[in-house]
């Protein structure tokens, strides 16, 4: 199975807590992420997009979870 399949599946089962601790925990991995990218090429760009898309996959998940309450 796929790395975005797996993710979506672990995010279906946190409670709205776990989402925002997980999402303001990417949030700050993609800033030093984004600085060390500055200072020096990281190895794989590519992580940075896909760091991102997993913050939007939170955020999504997360609004879905605060229209049901």
């Amino acid at each position: 199975m796929s790395r975005k399949a797996d993710f979506v599946k672990s995010i279906h089962g946190m409670n709205e807590q776990d989402l925002t601790a997980r999402l303001e925990e990417d949030k700050q991995r993609l800033k030093k992420m984004e600085f060390a990218h500055t200072i020096s090429p990281l190895e794989n760009p590519m992580t940075i997009r896909g760091l991102r898309r997993d913050i939007a996959r939170l955020i999504t998940e997360l609004k879905l979870k605060q229209e049901q309450a």
